[in-house]
């Protein structure tokens, strides 16, 4: 894998070697700090020429300047510094990696006058840094120097110079959990299904409890035991076993409940009996992305030690085919005693939803319960990609999820539910049916999935669109994206720690 570049806070001092990165502001050139690197006028003229105007993401470039020791002088337009939000450090941090690409010692110069720049945004832009830098080349073969040695691969050093280090290291401190929790999610989508599995997955939820973490594997026999007729339904068509994980990090009261995450990990979906057609296919080995998001996420709250108790669930399967796989018009019966029939193979992951959901509510009965899924391609048609959908059966809960996608930037947007919408899933031979028709078709999923949280406060998060394949952006050049840990961790930074 590509190394991950090492970060580090310093005073202000101009350093004689590498790269150093200066701050432009709207309007306003080079002033303060960043003026006196440009004794020799290349910057000033490098304006002039390419009418560069310091609108936020926009760059110059100066290669090797003539009389300095340096090896580039990057600017960098940040637009108004009085606009400059929480996620626009990190959209600077990814403008800045981006111009990095190989190994380099790398000075970032965090000075912008008239602007008070304080600790939350030096870590914020070292976030940026760190999320833009990830690269899945795990399979790649690496290229080879001339002398036929495999090439050594360096990792980039940046420096970011403030005016308070040792508060911009402390706040990165949490930060940095928070990236290593993103980087996880998106290694686990990233990964072929050849080579994550139901039992590789569990197996990599095990690593959590290096950071305190408590984790729990049940196998088939116990879900069986459990009644977990529906998850396990799903899995009977493949010969690798399914899983059910269950995380534990409790840093808040012990007399304090749980909140909890439910993650949808069908590790490859290929529709079972109900076959995907063959083009796109692929890219089901992402249909576990809500699992890893779920896993990303206990990493980042263990590593950051938030002050809360939080449960992890996250239902492992594959859904293929053969002789033993579950069939159109099968009926099921789920761990709460609920029948379902099976009209549909290839929606399955409401299945394993189910007795996930209906598991964790019974074992923990947690303040609420989040569950991320890639649910529905219902979902896409009606948002595109660049929200999740968002459903629930409780206005706080759903407002407050709201508000932590508007400050992470992993953005979602409410979606109806109702007794009309209920309806669609009534069966004839079974308590319900788990498909509702052509129309509405995220909704109906999400009243199948209401069926199996009683009256707890309960939201889902179909991320569809935005787990795999969603549009590139200042922070994410991945095909994972890991979306969901920063959404979630904010919403257990902002409302629910002790």
């Amino acid at each position: 894998m590509t190394p991950r570049p090492s970060i580090s806070f310093a005073k202000h001092a101009a350093p004689k070697k590498g790269s150093v990165v200066l701050l432009s502001a709207e309007g306003a050139g080079l002033s303060g700090i960043a003026k006196g690197y440009d004794s020799g006028k290349a910057l000033e003229r490098a304006f002039a020429v390419a009418d560069f105007t310091g609108k936020s993401g926009s760059t110059i470039d100066v290669i090797a300047p003539q009389g300095s020791t340096l090896d580039r002088l990057l600017v960098v337009g940040v637009g108004k510094p009085a606009n400059l939000k929480e996620y626009d450090w990190l959209k600077l941090g990814g403008v800045i990696a981006a111009q990095f690409r190989k190994a380099a010692d790398v000075t970032v110069v965090l000075d912008l006058p008239d602007a008070k720049t304080d600790a939350q945004d030096a870590a914020g832009l070292a976030l940026g840094i760190l999320l833009r830098a990830y690269n899945f080349d795990k399979y790649k073969t690496k290229k080879e120097d001339g002398d036929g040695k495999p090439a050594e691969q360096k990792p980039s050093k940046f420096t970011i110079q403030c005016a308070d280090p040792a508060a911009a290291k402390k706040a990165f401190a949490d930060a940095d959990a928070v990236a290593d929790g993103v980087t996880l999610a998106r290694d686990l989508v990233n990964e072929p299904a050849n080579k994550l599995g139901p039992v590789e997955f569990a197996a990599e939820t095990k690593a959590l409890e290096k950071l305190g973490v408590s984790v729990e594997i049940l196998t088939e026999k116990e879900m069986g035991k459990l009644g977990m007729g529906a998850l396990l339904g799903v899995a009977q068509g493949s010969p690798r076993g399914a899983r059910l994980v269950v995380m534990r990090w409790n840093g808040g009261k012990a007399k304090d409940k749980p909140i909890a995450f439910v993650g949808k990990g069908v590790t490859f979906d290929t529709g079972g009996n109900s076959m995907k057609p063959a083009a796109g296919m692929e890219d089901m080995k992402g249909d576990m992305g809500g699992a890893a998001a779920v896993t990303g996420l206990m990493h980042a709250l263990a590593a950051r030690k938030a002050k809360a108790n939080v449960v992890g669930v996250v239902g492992l399967v594959e859904n293929s085919v053969d002789g033993a796989a579950q069939r159109p018009g099968d009926i099921v019966t789920s761990m709460s005693g609920q029948t379902i029939e099976v009209l549909n193979t290839d929606a399955e992951g409401r299945l394993v939803l189910a007795d996930a959901l209906w598991y964790c509510n019974q074992r923990f009965e947690p303040k609420f319960m989040v569950n991320l899924a890639t649910l529905t391609g219902a979902i896409m048609v009606a948002l595109g990609q660049f929200h999740a959908g968002l459903f629930s059966n409780n206005d706080e809960l759903s407002g407050r999820l709201t508000e932590a996608g508007l400050t992470t930037q992993e953005r979602l947007w409410r979606m109806p539910m109702g007794p009309d919408y209920d309806k669609l899933i009534d069966s004839k031979n079974a308590d319900m049916k788990n498909i509702g028709g052509r129309f509405g078709g995220s909704i109906s999923a999400a009243q199948f999935l209401q069926r199996f949280v009683k009256e707890t406060p309960w939201a889902h998060l179909d991320i569809a669109g935005t787990a795999m394949g969603s549009p590139s952006n200042e922070i994410n050049q991945s095909w994972g994206s890991g979306f969901g840990v920063r959404l979630l961790d904010r919403l257990v930074r902002d409302y629910y720690e002790g």
